[in-house]
């Protein structure tokens, strides 16, 4: 959750960053700014510019815009008319034969937030929310991010997954299926929802600048550029532990990818439909994973895909001038 300034909430911090940085926070933006040196361009340890869903995948647009691929059934591509636009997040699920259903979400540049697609467990009442900086999107619910670090939450609530009534100070956050995770001001991690597999066994992670919830698996990025993992082991999707220089990470259902500064992308874990198959990518500055398909953004604004392709979700060889927020930039109109 990338691209020459970092990412900055209508109020001019740091997305999901409150008032008053604190040491982390600043060695934070010394890391991610050494790695957009390296990159010669943007980087950030968040990507808000991609999305990925089971069966979709999403993309922001550098005049607030979106794009939108993949199956439609329940609404969950219909981002047309979307604008001033900020952030996108969507809904993913493990891939069965009784998930599929989605919903997309999209931050406003004046905090709103917006919703499309399955709205069964009302995942997708948001209309409501102001002065929201961050949103994060998961299995049949949707968590937003306040200015004073609280935690607001719609949807289901089974297992947990919604009880961060409680989080404060936070900065980050995440959704898998069944459980939700953040990153407090101090670096250290939040985390809600089922346990079965050990996914929320995060209290003794440290010095954090990203998280990313998947299926059974959470992945988190140190202000060091080293990744951790905790989880259901089964899949590989944990085996990050050599993993240096990294600056973006995203979870999927059963695997991971990660951007190092140079634009290159690491990937762990299940390979069934090629979704790890991103050895070859360059220029990357921001990645998201779904279900089973992994999505990537180059630094001139087209992306790139791998890995499962049946709901056309990988479909993205059209999209242009994809990009993260940039605060402070007015919108082109000389360019279509």
């Amino acid at each position: 959750m990338t691209p020459r300034e970092p990412l900055r909430s209508a109020g001019g911090l740091p997305a999901g960053v409150t008032p008053g940085p604190s040491i982390l926070h600043r060695r934070v933006a010394s890391h991610v700014a050494n790695s957009r040196r390296a990159l010669g361009g943007g980087m950030l340890t968040n990507s808000w510019a991609l999305a990925a869903g089971r069966r979709h995948s999403v993309g922001r647009r550098w005049d607030g815009t979106v794009l939108a691929v993949g199956n439609t059934a329940a609404a969950e591509c219909r981002v047309e008319r979307w604008k001033d636009v900020i952030a996108v997040t969507a809904g993913n699920v493990h891939t069965a034969t009784n998930t599929g259903r989605s919903h997309t979400v999209g931050l406003r540049s004046d905090g709103t937030v917006l919703a499309t697609g399955w709205n069964g467990d009302g995942q997708c009442d948001v209309a409501g929310w102001r002065g929201v900086t961050a949103v994060a999107a998961g299995w049949r619910r949707t968590l937003g991010l306040l200015a004073n670090g609280r935690v607001p939450a719609v949807g289901r609530s089974a297992e947990g997954r919604c009880d961060v009534q409680c989080w404060r100070e936070t900065v980050v956050l995440s959704c898998g299926d069944w459980h939700s995770v953040g990153v407090r001001s101090d670096g250290s991690a939040l985390a809600a929802g089922s346990n079965r597999r050990g996914q929320c066994d995060v209290e003794a992670w440290r010095d954090l600048a990203a998280i990313s919830a998947g299926y059974l698996h959470t992945v988190g990025l140190r202000v060091d550029g080293r990744a951790v993992a905790t989880g259901d082991p089964a899949t590989g999707a944990c085996e990050v532990d050599e993993w240096e220089d990294v600056v973006a990470l995203g979870a999927g259902s059963y695997h991971t990818v990660g951007v190092t500064a140079s634009g290159r992308v690491l990937a762990a874990g299940d390979n069934r439909y090629g979704q790890c198959e991103v050895g070859g990518w360059r220029s990357i500055v921001a990645v998201a994973a779904g279900s089973t398909h992994a999505l990537g953004l180059r630094a001139n604004g087209t992306g790139v895909t791998a890995g499962n392709n049946a709901d056309r979700q990988c479909e993205v060889d059209a999209w242009s001038r994809v990009q993260l927020h940039r605060p402070g930039t007015r919108r082109r109109t000389d360019v279509p």
